[in-house]
């Protein structure tokens, strides 16, 4: 007779512990009653008090769970950027940095088109709301220093220059590409391929 197969009482290796998980899980969740809400109503029309009643919660979970009203909108974005870190660094080490971050942006590409509908009416919600442009941006800076470091080492630069201008320069520059062809392919109500987009502002600074 075969033994009964015992529970394992230990998580894999590299698995988040549960309440971590169950944490993502409900900001997930309250991210994606958040978003309906805001696409109905608008963002600044759009209470804590409406997400929190919606999702199920007290005003002060949804405090537990999110800083402000701006971070449900951009509670992912963080996550991404360590995404585009991982993309960056798999690139081959002798490819050209620019073309690096080309294929790296093909992370956002593969999540716009995932889910195209939600991709193009959160980009139209963040074109729509200046408080939302702004906090944007900011995250996109986190982005940048995350890359920067990666970039400044397949420059291969050190010393005390390498708060590398070149590696500053070249992810700010790609980053303002991909907010270009981002733009483009909202104006266009998604009917224009982004990657291709994507190669055109990018390949518009490499000729």
């Amino acid at each position: 007779m075969a033994a009964t197969p015992k529970t394992s009482t230990t998580r894999p290796a590299g698995s988040p512990p549960l309440r971590d998980r169950m944490r993502r899980a409900m900001r997930a969740e309250v991210g994606a009653v958040a978003l309906r809400l805001f696409l109905e109503q608008g963002f600044d029309k759009t209470t804590v008090d409406q997400i929190a009643a919606e999702a199920g919660l007290s005003r002060t979970s949804f405090f537990r769970y999110f800083g402000t009203k701006e971070d449900v909108v951009f509670g992912n974005l963080e996550e991404l950027g360590q995404q585009l870190v991982v993309a960056f660094a798999a690139r081959p080490e002798g490819e050209q940095p620019w073309e690096s971050l080309r294929h790296t942006f093909d992370v956002i590409a593969e999540v716009n088109g995932d889910e195209p509908e939600r991709a193009l009416n959160f980009a139209r919600m963040l074109s729509e709301t200046p408080s939302l442009k702004a906090r944007h941006w900011e995250k996109q800076l986190s982005w940048q220093n995350l890359l920067v470091p990666e970039v400044a080492r397949r420059l291969r630069v050190g010393g005390a220059d390498a708060e590398d201008l070149r590696a500053h320069a070249l992810v700010a520059s790609a980053l303002a590409c991909l907010d270009a062809a981002v733009d483009a392919w909202t104006a266009s109500e998604g009917a224009v391929d982004f990657p291709l987009l994507l190669d055109t502002a990018m390949g518009a600074l490499s000729e």
